[in-house]
């Protein structure tokens, strides 16, 4: 095929494409099959790879970038992304309407769903999306514009030209995504989102936007930010425009004139609230005309024009049925509630964990008893109080034997957990397995939950070392295996033997020692060897360690079972020493207490961020502290640090120091 000939064909495939992804993302349609769809999208790549001069940035193919990020660039909103006055009650509702009624003629509203994500703009220059970023304070925010074009609602391109608009969106996880997600991580033994808001936000903000892109996100936008070539003089105009360039808007949007009208509206979005298949956590009212909003003004944190009205929490009741008790990767036993089925926050909800026994002799659960149940987040069940006393019995109490292999349990001192003392247990073995093979720790790709149950139940394996002997000859005798799937699974095992140090001690899964404990480990003694020879008073003297830790550690490297996995590691060739990736030393002899929740970045990158830099992270305030990095709803920590004259930065300023 000639240059010509290819630059129009690849042109025909993005527009065909767009169009179709548009029907089936945003308008839940489709006029071709996935096949069809799939067989374009493969002749689009392979013209594309032959003439990459015509490669257009609206294409399908640009969707996944495969280059991970070290930082986010910032991105000055030049339209502030502001916030809105909440409400909780119908009579704040009324307040808010009368008061607008007495300082414009005749005003009309506009109701509609408030999402319950992570807001977003989207910057189009000649129609073409060039910057996606996040709210950060309003002011500034970050630029993520490769993930955002993983959420496949999002159009690349418009569909009328305009030079230049700007809209506001949320991103959001719908709730089967977030419930797989969940799902998954439990099993990987990491900690899950708390809810499907979190879980959009971390997805977000993924330096790699393939992680982005698994993670199932979408969109919905609600407001033009700023717009040059076309005249919106109202809200409701601005939503059915965006509508018509390609925009997945906010759905049940409706303009009314009276409060009557508006509290009917709130009702019947309440009412069909746990039916939709994305969380929503109340009511906006906005006035509709842009010139009545001109008029009312703004305060100083929130325009007067607007209110959200937020959603009181769905409590109910049900009688405890029973109390299974499930054992995890470390041994734990995990009670669990299974009561009678009740309706809660839109689906049928029968059981929730009971975490551990301290947790049951507080709310003195006996099965018999009635007890209140709601959804943390309305996503996952959580027993909040005995409502109704029946039982004769004081409260549960968990079993002295492991449920699963009969050995004997034990509860440290210090600890609420109570484990079972056999390392062998099936129930241990498999999430160990799991955990193992995570993404947080070797990073195997391709064994998953299911395929580690076929490798322990088929006998190929008995153990974690055991991975390391697999071939792809082996695995062919297992259903669902094919040469190509065996051999990428031996490839990704093999390729996990050069993983850092810190990965493997993270995936040997030692108690109370996570994946940023595991990387202090390694900073401190550089190999395993030194670590298997130190003492616990060594370990102890980790900053950020604890006695408990350290004894933890020390206990686990003395344990022979654990010895003979990883000499059988060590003989398979996994590495076992660490090099410690620093980008400079500007925070040398610098220590970091973070407290708060930050407005973009999780803590955990935030510790990552300061070791890079030659600091260190502390998880106790002290004269030593040199600076206390603060989020909303910073606690005692914060209190001390100014009780100390500790210099205390936010986000924005610690940005700055790394900028």
């Amino acid at each position: 095929m000639d240059k010509q000939a290819a630059e129009k064909r690849i042109n025909e495939l993005v527009e065909l494409l767009n169009h179709h992804a548009y029907l089936y993302y945003v308008l839940d349609q489709n006029e071709i099959e996935d096949y069809e769809y799939d067989m374009l999208q493969r002749e689009l790549k392979e013209l594309e790879e032959q003439f990459p001069e015509f490669i257009r940035k609206d294409s399908p193919t640009q969707r996944v970038g495969g280059m991970a990020l070290s930082t986010f660039e910032k991105v000055e909103h030049k339209v502030q992304m502001g916030s809105l006055q909440d409400v909780f009650s119908f009579e704040e509702v009324k307040a808010f309407t009368e008061r607008v009624t007495s300082q414009v003629s005749d005003p009309e509203f506009v109701v509609e769903p408030k999402i319950d994500g992570l807001s977003v703009s989207l910057m189009y220059e000649n129609s073409v999306l060039t910057v996606g970023s996040t709210r950060g304070d309003g002011f500034v925010g970050e630029d993520v514009t490769a993930n955002i074009k993983t959420i496949r609602s999002v159009p690349l391109s418009l569909k009328k030209d305009l030079p230049l608009i700007e809209v506001r969106g949320e991103v959001y996880m719908p709730r089967s995504a977030f419930e797989s997600l969940v799902e998954e991580q439990e099993i990987n033994g990491e900690q899950p989102f708390k809810n499907p808001r979190n879980a959009a936000a971390g997805s977000l903000r993924q330096k790699n936007s393939k992680i982005t892109a698994q993670r199932k996100l979408d969109i919905f936008c609600f407001n033009i930010q700023q717009i040059e070539g076309e005249d919106i003089t109202s809200h409701k105009q601005s939503l059915d425009y965006i509508s018509e360039l390609g925009f997945k808007t906010v759905p049940g949007y409706k303009k009314v004139k009276t409060y009557d009208e508006i509290a009917k509206c709130i009702e019947e979005i309440g009412e069909k609230r746990f039916s939709l298949p994305f969380d929503i956590d109340g009511v906006v009212i906005k006035v509709d005309s842009f010139s009545q909003r001109e008029m009312l003004g703004k305060t100083a944190k929130v325009p007067k024009w607007a209110v959200a009205y937020k959603f009181p929490p769905e409590e109910k009741d049900s009688k405890l049925l029973d109390i299974e008790v499930n054992v995890g990767r470390t041994g734990v036993l995990t009670p669990v509630a299974v009561f009678e089925p009740i309706f809660l926050a839109g689906t049928s909800v029968s059981r929730a964990t009971l975490h551990n026994q301290d947790f049951i002799i507080e709310k003195n659960i006996s099965i018999g008893d009635i007890i209140t149940v709601r959804k943390a987040g309305d996503i996952i069940p959580e027993v909040l109080a005995v409502k109704q006393k029946l039982s004769g019995d004081s409260h549960f109490k968990l079993p002295d034997k492991c449920p699963v292999c009969g050995a004997a349990v034990e509860r440290v001192q210090d600890e609420a957990a109570i484990r079972c003392t056999n390392v062998e247990c099936p129930a241990q073995l498999f999430r160990k397995l799991v955990h193992f093979a995570s993404k947080g720790a070797m990073n195997i790709d391709g064994l998953g939950p299911q395929i580690v149950r076929q490798l322990l139940d088929s006998g190929l394996i008995k153990g974690i070392a055991d991975l390391y002997e697999l071939t792809a000859e082996r695995l062919l005798f297992l259903e669902g295996f094919k040469e190509k799937s065996a051999d990428n699974l031996v490839k990704a095992i093999d390729v996990s033997k050069s993983n850092s140090l810190d990965k493997l001690i993270f995936g040997l899964g030692i108690r109370n020692i996570g994946a940023a404990s595991a990387k202090l480990l390694c900073e401190k003694f550089g190999d395993l060897d030194n670590m298997l020879s130190a003492s616990a008073d060594e370990i102890a003297e980790i900053d950020g360690f604890g006695d408990i830790m350290a004894a933890s550690v020390h206990e686990a490297f003395n344990d022979e079972h654990l010895l003979s996995l990883i000499d059988r590691l060590k003989a398979k060739g996994v590495n076992m020493s660490y090099q410690k990736a620093q980008v400079d030393d500007r925070f040398a002899g610098k220590t970091f207490v973070l407290t708060g929740t930050l407005p973009t970045m999780k803590r955990d990158e935030a510790k990552e961020l300061i070791e890079k830099y030659g600091g260190k992270a502390s998880g106790s305030v002290s004269k030593k502290t040199s600076y206390v990095l603060a989020g909303d709803e910073a606690g005692s920590k914060l209190t001390k640090a100014q009780q100390l004259g500790i210099k205390i930065i936010s986000e924005e300023e610690f940005l700055e120091m790394i900028k």
